[in-house]
């Protein structure tokens, strides 16, 4: 028995996501605690964004809360770009991780717009 939203893949993706991020944040210097708790922060709500609109029930919600995870992940790759400039991340980290980021980002965009054109009223759907 599972939860709806842990049988997505871009659940499971975003989890992946948030554990190598915090394996990023615990080697960056106390200096840095700032950007630390801001990408802790924004990697959390995509993961926890995605599970939220895969349990509601009203797609209006779903997509309001799907797109809400596609900001928090744009917000974790604008993060990750501050720590490059920043030398706090080597070109090697920031690269994959922006390709999973962009990964991601599109696996949500297709489930908002998966969302986004409801049947007219009284249209039954294929099952």
């Amino acid at each position: 028995m599972s939860f709806v939203h842990e049988r997505l893949d871009v659940y499971q993706s975003a989890l992946d996501f948030v554990v190598q991020t915090a394996e990023v944040i615990a080697r960056l210097p106390p200096t840095r605690s700032h950007l630390s708790e801001q990408l802790h922060r924004a990697s959390t709500s995509v993961v926890l964004h995605i599970a939220e609109g895969a349990a509601e029930s009203s797609k209006l919600d779903q997509r309001r809360l799907f797109l809400a995870a596609r900001s928090s992940a744009t917000e974790c790759a604008a993060l990750y770009d501050i720590l490059a400039k920043l030398g706090a991340v080597t070109a090697d980290v920031h690269g994959a991780t922006k390709e999973k980021l962009f990964r991601i980002a599109t696996m949500i965009v297709k489930l908002a717009k998966d969302l986004e054109h409801p049947l007219p009223f009284g249209h039954v759907a294929d099952q």
